[in-house]
């Protein structure tokens, strides 16, 4: 249940990469994205990640290294590889500001900043679901899975969830916008 519940998170994720990285296409044509979407990505990922997924992942991290050191050092330092993701979140966030108070930046250092954080969050989703998942799945124990959900918050994504905070209204009309079209060109 919680290895589904975090992979469920990787494919929301990915749909905000996605959405990212459109964006970052219309931007890199000269045009104006959407900065309210892009602005939401940034909270989302500043919020649920941070305060909720990560953290649940270090839990079962844990208890692979306890289980598996062998497994968990294939994983590598997980706890290091989201400080680093916060980190190019950080950097995605100031060349955002930069660009929206008219401030002198590249629209190169822009794109190369924003595609850095995409692709390295597909990295680290891809390693995630293919070594440390499977991994977690194969040797952690029942007890192992329940002192895990009971250290864990069980909060509902704030973006995915029926109960969706209006901060990401905006995010998901675009997410959707997205899929209608993606549906379209498929017919």
């Amino acid at each position: 249940m919680i290895i589904e519940r975090l992979s469920r998170e990787h494919r929301n994720i990915e749909t905000l990469l996605a959405v990212l990285e459109r964006e970052l296409e219309i931007f890199d044509r000269g045009d104006h994205p959407d900065y309210e979407v892009i602005r939401a990505i940034i909270s989302y990922f500043e919020l649920y990640p941070e305060m909720y997924h990560h953290p649940q992942e270090e839990l079962v991290f844990a208890k692979l290294k306890l289980r598996d050191p062998a497994a968990a050092a294939k994983v590598g330092d997980l706890t290091l590889e989201h400080q680093k993701g916060t980190q190019r979140l950080r950097r995605v966030a100031q060349a955002i500001d930069s660009v929206l108070a008219d401030r002198e930046v590249l629209r190169q250092n822009v794109d190369n900043i924003v595609r850095d954080f995409i692709e390295s969050e597909r990295r680290h989703i891809m390693i995630e679901d293919r070594d440390f998942f499977p991994a977690a799945l194969k040797v952690l124990k029942p007890s192992d899975w329940t002192e895990i959900a009971s250290a864990s918050t069980n909060h509902e994504d704030p973006l995915f969830s029926e109960a969706a905070e209006e901060t990401f209204d905006a995010l998901r009309a675009r997410i959707l916008q997205m899929e209608q079209e993606s549906e379209a060109e498929r017919r």
